[in-house]
């Protein structure tokens, strides 16, 4: 492997490396068989989707499979300062997906390397890359085999390898626990590029400590992830508190409930209780037709008001007189307001793509490229409701420009031996403000919002964590991991440290700790 080329590129000063026509000879100095663009092909690569963040990085490596991004990471860590960040799809907040005058690997050009089905002892699981967008993986497996995976984020044109390096949230959680609960195998790259796959049983605590590791061990290039038959059709419905208290209740009641005694997904979002059209009463009715009859809200004068958005599975074949029995039933013992209640059928496919067509129609807004400074936290049961009292009844009142989703998680469904931080409780709640700046307050004042927020959750003593977490200091980070930090540093370490990521992506280089 000849890396003497892009050595002399990169540093014929003492500054930050600078692209030059030397660059254009990595492919061929560390034998890529993929492809390297420079200049403004990279422009891609020098943002993200949290518009927070813009920085040039030297190449945008496209590899054409594992063996192209182990070479890469090698040849980057033979040389000082030179930086590596995996960019799957761009969905990161706080820029870890960037490099500033490094290389970035976009995992995308490897999507069509691995998709194979196996039958493991009866049990369906879907060989993939990591590189491959989730919406991909559901269309494909559910027009092939009339199989689906069993977890989902809301959004889909996300990355595999993205989002099990997180965890992976969805309505679909409380079941079946997050994506990185639902994986077998993966194939990782360490941070000297050796090529390793590992399982429950092989190279156990890499497998762990990559789930939900935030890039810290390695780069995810394929994934075994279990899979289930899907449903034909999806029964989603939205219903409407005035109290909190009744909100959390039924929610808790659903996600508590055994398998087939509750819907199949279960979320929830807070709305304000005015006329707002993206804040308020009309960001509810699922039926276009139907409006929200704001009429029948009882005067309560409160400020925010509470959706439970929750939906059932069935076939085609199914007589729509035992669905909407079925259905009946789930929703008897729920104390929402009367009257207050949307809902449409739609296919299984048409349901996990939701996402997709609201973002079809941001962008034709001219919206989607605003940036979006979102804030995620799981929040211990214990402390929801004194959460909700400061935060969603005062300091975001008004709204965020965006959705404010709140929904329950079980703790028993996720592996204690990954690397995500969760709070303590058993029953703990996902809180995503999910801010577009184009219609609602500044970058400045949402970032500055978001940080009073977390301020204020550490000076009450909240049993809290940030999800995709983004801190800059050695005690940040500490205080985030809490009883883990001792085993998150030995687990690392007993690999090969992944040092040569960016410092926007690597916590142990921004904190010292590599």
């Amino acid at each position: 492997m000849r890396i003497a080329y892009l050595d002399r590129t990169v540093h014929e000063t003492d500054g930050e490396p600078k692209p030059n026509g030397g660059v254009s000879t990595l492919s061929k100095s560390i034998d890529l068989q993929g492809s390297v663009e420079t200049g403004d092909k990279t422009t891609i690569a020098s943002k993200d989707f949290g518009g927070l963040y813009s920085t040039k990085p030297l190449a945008l490596i496209k590899p054409a499979g594992s063996d192209d991004v182990s070479r890469v990471i090698k040849a980057a860590s033979r040389i000082p300062r030179m930086t590596v960040a995996a960019r799957g799809n761009g969905h990161s907040i706080n820029g870890q997906a960037m490099t500033n005058g490094g290389l970035v690997i976009d995992m995308r050009s490897t999507e069509e390397n691995h998709f194979r089905l196996l039958n493991i002892n009866g049990s369906f699981f879907i060989d993939v890359s990591g590189g491959a967008l989730w919406e991909n993986v559901l269309t494909r497996c559910v027009s092939r085999f009339g199989l689906a995976p069993r977890s989902w984020t809301d959004y889909l044109s996300l990355t595999v390898g993205g989002t099990l390096s997180n965890a992976g949230v969805s309505g679909q959680a409380f079941r079946y626990g997050p994506q990185i609960s639902n994986v077998a195998e993966l194939e990782i790259i360490t941070g000297k590029g050796d090529i390793m796959v590992c399982s429950e049983t092989r190279n156990p605590e890499l497998f762990f400590g990559s789930l939900g590791g935030l890039g810290q061990f390695g780069i995810i290039t394929r994934a075994m992830v279990k899979l289930q038959p899907a449903p034909d059709m999806v029964r989603w419905i939205r219903v409407v508190y005035t109290e909190f208290d009744e909100f959390t209740r039924d929610a808790e009641f659903l996600v508590s409930r055994d398998d087939g005694e509750s819907f199949d997904y279960v979320e929830g979002f807070v709305f304000c209780n005015n006329d707002d059209p993206v804040n308020g009463w009309p960001s509810v009715p699922l039926d276009p037709v139907h409006g929200f009859n704001q009429g029948i809200i009882p005067q309560t004068g409160a400020s925010v008001l509470y959706c439970l958005e929750v939906a059932f599975h069935y076939q085609k074949g199914d007589h729509p007189s035992t669905v909407d029995k079925a259905v009946a039933g789930l929703l008897k013992p729920l104390r929402f307001v009367e009257g207050l209640k949307s809902q449409v059928d739609l296919s299984y496919v048409e349901f996990l793509l939701r996402v997709k067509r609201a973002e079809e129609q941001a962008k034709a807004n001219g919206i989607w490229d605003a940036p979006h400074p979102w804030l995620n936290l799981f929040i211990s049961k214990s402390d929801i409701v004194d959460f909700d009292q400061t935060v969603f009844k005062k300091m975001v009142k008004d709204g965020i420009g965006g959705p404010m989703l709140i929904y329950p998680l079980m703790r028993s469904k996720w592996d204690n031996r990954t690397s995500v931080a969760l709070p303590d409780s058993e029953i703990f709640y996902l809180v995503a403000l999910l801010r577009f700046v184009s219609r609602g307050p500044s970058v400045e004042e949402s970032v500055a919002q978001n940080r009073e927020i977390v301020e204020w959750c550490i000076r009450e003593g909240l049993d809290f964590k940030l999800y995709l977490p983004h801190y800059q200091s050695k005690e940040q980070w500490k205080r985030h991991f809490g009883n883990q930090w001792t085993r998150f540093v030995e687990r690392k370490a007993s690999f090969d440290p992944m040092a040569i990521l960016a410092p926007g992506q690597n916590i142990f280089k921004r904190t010292h700790l590599s």
